[in-house]
């Protein structure tokens, strides 16, 4: 697979991620498209491997998504930014510290968003739970499984 090829399935990968964060995209399954695309054209061991446990995992997913509580943004009472930047700091976190940085650098943005919007410490982290029981655990679990899909793509097209 070429240099230009793998750069497009990352971009796609990339929109998958921030589809996880937008109602009504389908991220996880643009994220799946893109590892079948590089599976298909790279056809290595580890390509399939990739393919074999993204498709495992984001059926896991969906499986147990009902059992989550559903996402309503309104009822958060945080603005659509707070949640956009809570999605970005996720994304962040979990390349700056592998794994467990995707849950640190989600809550930690929407709490220090919501402080600066809100004023005190209090009333910042009164909005982060409130964030969390409105939407966080559900975008956050389904997020976390979309990153591990690319972070285990990025690492078989690195060291593979």
């Amino acid at each position: 697979m070429s240099v230009w090829q793998l750069v497009a399935v990352g971009l796609v990968m990339l929109l998958g991620l921030i589809g996880v964060l937008v109602p009504g995209v389908p991220g996880q399954a643009i994220i799946w498209a893109a590892v079948l695309w590089w599976a298909l054209t790279d056809m290595t061991p580890a390509a399939w491997g990739v393919l074999i446990g993204a498709t495992a995992l984001l059926l896991l997913n969906q499986a147990l998504k009902p059992l989550l509580p559903p996402r309503r943004p309104r009822e958060s009472g945080a603005p659509r930014r707070t949640l956009m930047l809570g999605g970005i700091g996720a994304i962040t976190g979990f390349f700056v510290i592998p794994v467990v940085g995707a849950v640190a650098g989600y809550v930690g943005v929407i709490y220090g968003a919501e402080r600066l919007r809100l004023g005190s410490r209090g009333a910042g982290w009164a909005s982060v739970r409130s964030v969390m029981r409105a939407t966080g655990y559900s975008v956050l679990v389904e997020l976390f499984a979309c990153l591990l899909v690319a972070g285990a793509w990025l690492g078989a097209v690195v060291w593979g």
